[in-house]
Order: C-alpha cells, then structure tokens, then sequence
C-alpha cells in the first residue's frame, strides 16, 4: 500500500503538528532519553494504515523502531496491541499523534467498510466508495475501503465517465450529454448515468448508458428500476446510503451501493499509545 509517493504527504503532516519545535517535549524529556510503548486498540475494528504508522516515525528519525504485530484487513478486539515502539523519546512523542491520526483515520474507514459489506453478504451487491473523500487523503483513503472488502469508484474525474444532473441541465438532456461523450471521451471508459425517474432510465438506456445510478430512491422505486432495466446495465444504488439499511437496498437487486459516508462522514478507530514504565 504504501509507496514513496506519501513521503510528501507525512512530512507536511509533521511540519504542521510540530511546527518550530515540540515545546513540551524538548522542555521536559532529555535529549538522549530512551522509551518503549506499545500501540493498542482501545475499540474493535478492522485495522488498516500499518504501514504509514512505521513510515511516520522512520521519516522523522530511522533509529526508532516499530515492530507490528497485526497486518492491514486484521479485525483485532479492544486491548489488541496493534504494535510496539521503542527508541528516542522525543521523536516518538512528536510522532505520535500524526501516525495515530492515520492509522486512526483509515482503520475507521475499513471498519465502516467491513460492517457494510457485511450487512450485503449473501446478495450480488457490491459497497464501492465516491470521491467524497479528504483533499490529498484519497489514495490511502481508498486504499482503507479495499482494505475494509468494499470496490473503489473513481479515482478522480479523469478516470470515467458519470453524467449527473448538473451535467444533463448544463448539456441538455440525457441524449445529448451520452452523445457528446461518446465523440470525446476514449471508447474504453464507461458511461454512467445518474436518474431520479424512470423516464428518465428510458431515455439512459436508449442513449446506451453502460451504467445506470439510481439517485435517491426509495425501496420498491429502486426494485421496479432493476426489473425495467432488466440486465441492459449495470444498476448502482446512491444518495445517503449510509443511512439506508443496506440489507434491504442489496435485496432489490441493485449492482452496487455507492455509500459517500464511507470516507467523509467515518468515526477514527480509538487506538492509543502507550509507554511502559
């Protein structure tokens, strides 16, 4: 998961926690002082960001060490030790809440993940992710719903084609936007477009949408739409899904659940860092 290409992010994370200098730190520990603790979860959940939790402290000094005991995708119950650290004092106290931020942050995210694709079991839906995701956050945030079991939607804009409705007020209906796609955009991106009708699902599947996202329906509305779309595209299911009974929204047959709670709304997974006397 990890790759060079985050050492810009961590180090501006730290630049901006540390500041010009950790004052509490500097102040009361000796410069030479030597400590060893360990990480642990203080909740159950699904752990995931291991390896930007021994990233963190390697780039701020590489003689401390960070030993983990559980990889990414492992669920651990509360009072896990997730890992031990050892090595100068000061740089693991002025790291410490920035690895903690990320690892906290993404073992959310894959917790979340996890509970969702869970609730779907057993059904032919598939929990995939939005791009409502923290600015310079997305890669590791995505990465964290993979983690979790859930599918990745788009990386960015670039990535594919998702006609919504500003783009069908802006273009002038659903036709003429697909049609306008397909003279510019490469054939192998799919086209995606976004419905709150079905009249609307008509005029998509006439246009020969490859996708179709149901916005906001509700349950028989969303059922009646899988069955007049009848396999001519795949169905995804959108709009507050986080705060849908998955279960149910899974059973009317829909392709996939895009749930942007997955990233912009999580709760931090509770993990604490812990010296030893």
């Amino acid at each position: 998961m990890y790759h060079l290409g985050h050492d810009e992010f961590i180090k501006r994370a730290l630049d901006e926690d540390i500041g010009t200098g950790d004052i509490t730190t500097i102040s009361c520990i000796p410069e030479n002082a030597v400590s060893r603790g360990v990480f642990k979860a203080k909740e159950p959940g699904l752990i995931c960001g291991m390896d930007i939790l021994i990233r963190v402290f390697t780039l701020l000094d590489p003689s401390v060490v960070v030993t983990p005991f559980v990889t990414d995708g492992t669920y651990v119950e509360r009072g896990a030790v997730i890992a031990e650290i050892s090595g100068n004092s000061r740089s693991i106290l002025s790291g410490e809440r920035v690895a903690l931020n990320l690892v906290q942050r993404l073992s959310g995210i894959a917790t979340r993940t996890f509970e969702a694709v869970k609730q779907v079991s057993g059904t032919k839906a598939v929990i995939v992710d939005t791009r409502k995701t923290t600015p310079g956050l997305r890669v590791l945030e995505k990465y964290a719903v993979k983690t979790g079991g859930g599918r990745n939607h788009r990386f960015n804009l670039a990535d594919g084609v998702l006609i919504k409705d500003n783009h069908i007020k802006a273009a002038g209906g659903i036709r003429e936007a697909v049609v306008a796609v397909r003279k510019t955009a490469p054939h192998t991106l799919k086209i995606e477009v976004e419905v709150e009708t079905m009249e609307q699902i008509d005029e998509a599947l006439a246009a020969g949408a490859d996708i179709i996202m149901l916005d906001n329906m509700g349950l028989e509305e969303m059922a009646a739409a899988v069955k007049r779309i009848n396999g001519r595209a795949l169905v995804e299911a959108s709009g507050n899904m986080g705060e849908r009974n998955l279960r149910e929204v899974a059973e009317t047959g829909v392709d996939f659940i895009s749930i942007g709670a997955l990233t912009h709304t999580v709760k931090a997974l509770d993990i604490s860092l812990k010296f030893f006397e």
